[in-house]
């Protein structure tokens, strides 16, 4: 199954700009620049929408939903709805907790893992989405609530990071689209030696 929806997660409005929950929203904006796409807000489906023509009657959309993180499958079940795309031809793009800043992992089934933006997709599209994942642990200090720090902002020495791996994620993300979920996750998910470290 082609990819034919590609979703960054992430809250919308300057108060959530630069935190840890929007890190989805930062990798799939970096993507359509390197695309030379251009986003359009799209009302009747509460999201931006960036159109991607690969060929003569293939079509591939980035979006990033405009409804509250906890709220995102509303906006991407109207979404696949309308262009007919089943729930295994939607990827979508989110911070991960349980991960290292700086790696990625692909992967197609589990639970929520207490991701509000994650959760809602399930309870709106079912289990069967590719999920790329983008690692923003470990939760420092480790007593902190899980809110406070995924709705925190990144440190100004992590902003400088995240940047510097942007290509380490949009690479990833093309592997990904190109190559399938397989090849992806068998690249991806285990630690590369020439993986950028975070120091």
């Amino acid at each position: 199954m082609s990819i034919s929806l590609v979703a960054g997660l992430g809250n919308p409005g300057r108060d959530y700009a630069g935190t840890r929950h929007n890190l989805g929203w930062v990798v799939v904006d970096a993507f359509a620049r390197r695309l030379g796409l251009a986003w359009q807000a799209v009302p009747r489906f509460d999201a931006e929408v960036a159109r991607w023509d690969l060929a003569p009657g293939r079509t591939r959309w980035l979006v990033k939903p405009l409804t509250f993180m906890n709220d995102s499958g509303t906006a991407l079940r109207s979404l696949a709805s309308f262009h007919k795309v089943p729930t295994a031809g939607i990827l979508a793009i989110h911070d991960d907790l349980t991960i290292e800043l700086g790696r990625v992992k692909v992967s197609v089934t589990g639970s929520a893992g207490g991701h509000n933006g994650v959760a809602s997709l399930l309870e709106h599209l079912g289990d069967g989405f590719v999920r790329y994942r983008l690692g923003i642990g470990p939760k420092e200090p480790p007593q902190m609530d899980l809110k406070d720090f995924v709705l925190g902002k990144f440190t100004p020495d992590q902003l400088i990071f995240i940047n510097q791996n942007l290509d380490h994620y949009l690479n990833g993300l093309t592997l990904l689209l190109e190559s399938g979920v397989a090849q992806a996750m068998n690249t991806l998910n285990r630690r590369d030696q020439n993986e950028p470290d975070q120091t």
